[in-house]
């Protein structure tokens, strides 16, 4: 025993010995002889004291009570020595916020928070810039403070802004990808409560989504770092989602509309601002309209050929929009070519091509076949094309026949449609052939019945309900 108590002493003496002579190799020239302090012998036997523990509960997982007993000399290294290692910020700001989340007493719990917003304080005072680089470290710093600030005291939301502001405005397109998330959501959180306008946060929106999109193209296509691109796509989906309740056009459209003026040609900003203005329904702005018609002129696609359609669709010139939509089919996005499928069938609809607009709602459903709007327009062109296909009281009726099939087949394969549909089976089961009718016409409920005209379609025989 006493045998393995001295190996553990001369290996104790051994580390700090080493752990003194690693940590003046790293330190700075200028700091060198305010290191340790006043009593350095105390100082290197803490902070190896400590910093052991600490290995220790790493170890565990942040599970094992090791934590306890870092606690008391790593206050004494902070507090005599604190030039000796940016370990002890870096260790104390986990161990600071693990006693938080354990802490029960409200007022206890706040003097550990304030605890931990003097741990990051004196990080930056005593360890100004990045070990690695020698550049300046106060904006990754400040986000990392004004993260945990948002995690343990959410209340605080007006420091935390104050915080991750400034952090973002200092590291940029360098800021932490979790830094985004929280600096945005603590923008929406002060505009909500009267603290800051809400044109802001278009503002901060346009601003960080510039920097995720350069952290996006700059991992695009590399490989091996599929997990950093995914992450950032992330972080893009949270912000997009947070923003989505917020902006309203005019503010959106005084953001962009400056953009635009000072850069018409940059064909990553018409694809922002046609993406935002159409998300949000703006639509009807000038502004879409030159966007969209700028990148079309720049950067010809099916994408920005949508744009244009849909444009023209709001302005109903249905005949120009067309050649558009046509094009747009191609897009890669299924849902936004289904899209296209349907504009196309509501507006060769609307200039009365009912078979050319019947088929492109067909072909809609072949890319989308959960989706039950296709037949709800078939549905509808079948009943507005009743009395124009028939040439008696039976023939002007039966049409309503193949209509009411389509709203039964657009709630089975959409069930989210059944109340529209419903509604719409009630309204034009009124219209079938009343029983008489089909007694003298000597057809049969529930035998079949092809609706000839444009509809061409099998059906059964119904009587009016």
């Amino acid at each position: 025993m006493k045998f393995k108590s001295a190996i553990f002493f001369v290996s104790f003496l051994f580390s700090l010995t080493l752990f003194a002579g690693q940590a003046n190799a790293n330190m700075p020239q200028q700091d060198k002889s305010k290191k340790y302090g006043a009593d350095s012998v105390s100082c290197v036997m803490n902070l190896s004291l400590y910093r052991e523990f600490y290995k220790q509960w790493k170890a565990s997982g942040y599970k094992n009570s090791a934590v306890n007993d870092a606690r008391k000399p790593w206050r004494w290294v902070f507090e005599n020595c604190p030039l000796a290692s940016e370990n002890i910020y870096l260790d104390g700001s986990n161990m600071m916020e693990y006693r938080i989340k354990k802490e029960s007493d409200e007022k206890l719990k706040n003097d550990l928070i304030d605890s931990l917003m003097l741990i990051y304080d004196r990080r930056l005072e005593y360890f100004p810039n990045d070990y690695r680089t020698g550049l300046p470290q106060r904006g990754k710093v400040l986000g990392y403070k004004g993260t945990d600030l948002y995690k343990v005291k959410p209340s605080a939301i007006e420091e935390v802004y104050r915080i991750l502001k400034e952090s973002v405005e200092l590291e940029k397109a360098k800021t932490k990808s979790a830094v985004f998330v929280y600096y945005f959501r603590a923008t929406t959180q002060m505009a909500q409560k009267g603290k800051i306008d809400t044109a802001i946060i278009v503002d901060t929106y346009d601003q960080i989504s510039d920097y995720i999109d350069k952290n996006i193209a700059y991992y695009e296509g590399k490989p091996g770092k599929d997990k950093y691109l995914q992450k950032w796509l992330n972080v893009k989906g949270n912000i997009d989602i947070t923003f989505e309740p917020f902006a309203n056009c005019e503010d959106l459209v005084r953001v962009y509309q400056k953009k635009f003026d000072e850069t018409p040609n940059d064909v990553e900003l018409l694809k922002k601002i046609t993406d935002i203005l159409d998300k949000k329904s703006c639509e009807n702005d000038p502004l879409f309209f030159k966007a969209t018609l700028g990148l079309y002129k720049l950067e010809p696609s099916p994408e920005s050929a949508y744009m244009i359609g849909k444009m023209l669709m709001i302005q109903q010139k249905f005949k120009e929009a067309i050649s558009y939509m046509e094009e747009a089919v191609n897009m890669e996005d299924v849902d936004k070519s289904e899209s296209a499928y349907i504009y196309l069938a509501e507006i060769q609809s609307s200039i009365g091509n009912y078979s050319v607009a019947r088929s492109m709602a067909y072909k809609a459903t072949k890319l989308k076949p959960e989706d039950g709007k296709p037949y709800v327009l078939i549905g509808d062109m079948y009943a507005a094309s009743a009395k124009d296909c028939g040439n008696d009281d039976l023939t002007k009726k039966v049409a309503y026949w193949a209509a009411v099939d389509k709203y039964v087949k657009a709630k089975q394969v959409d069930p989210s449609l059944t109340e529209a549909m419903d509604k719409r089976i009630s309204s034009y089961q009124k219209h079938f052939p009343a029983n008489e009718l089909l007694f003298f016409h000597n057809l049969k409920e529930g035998d079949t019945y092809t609706v000839g005209c444009w509809i061409n379609e099998v059906t059964k025989i119904r009587a009016a309900k």
